[in-house]
């Protein structure tokens, strides 16, 4: 036999089916493992799009109040599944004053998803007095000249949470990655800014 046909021979053979299962084994742990990280990712970006989403919505309740010159309510939704937007309006027929859910290009109500939830709600009236959240209704309201109800409000999922803290001299929403006991205080001085 030709030499050169021995090589080409044995070139030629190919992969045992060993070789093949440990392949598709490894390629199937690295995928298991990918996909774990991704689906925390996911949850983790899904926590964040919602704090962002709070942030915005009391950010755009300031400016409504100050701009339209009637008080709106940050509002968290009964069962703690979600946040909405609500002020008083005159209903020109009636000459009545009515209480409306804001819907606009700007704010709509949030439902929360997965197992994302108010995790630490701590309020405090325009009195100056804590409130506990069994004892009144749960909202953040927002007047006319600008100032709030102090508020820290922590958004999570159990691993992933954002604060938001509303500062009640100024009525400004700032938005911390972590826990409300991360957050220092909601009060500010106003000699030194």
């Amino acid at each position: 036999m030709d030499k050169s046909k021995i090589i080409n021979q044995k070139s030629a053979r190919g992969f045992t089916l060993a070789e093949i299962l440990l392949v598709v084994a490894i390629i199937a742990m690295v995928a298991g493992l990918g996909g774990s990280y991704g689906v925390g990712t996911y949850r983790r970006l899904q926590v964040e799009k919602t704090a962002r989403q709070l942030l915005v919505t009391a950010t755009y309740a300031r400016i409504m109040a100050i701009e339209q010159q009637r008080p709106y309510e940050l509002q968290l939704a009964a069962g703690n599944r979600g946040f909405l937007l609500a002020t008083t309006e005159m209903n020109p027929e009636t000459g009545a004053t009515e209480r409306i859910i804001v819907r606009d290009y700007y704010c709509r109500p949030v439902e929360f998803e997965g197992d994302i939830k108010f995790e630490d709600v701590k309020l405090e009236l325009m009195t100056g007095e804590s409130a506990d959240a069994a004892d009144m209704e749960e909202k953040v309201v927002f007047l006319p000249n600008g100032t709030a109800e102090s508020a820290i409000l922590q958004l999570g999922d159990g691993r992933s949470h954002y604060t938001l803290a509303v500062v009640a001299a100024t009525g400004k929403s700032t938005l911390y990655d972590g826990t409300a006991k991360d957050v220092d205080t909601v009060s500010v001085d106003l000699d030194i800014q």
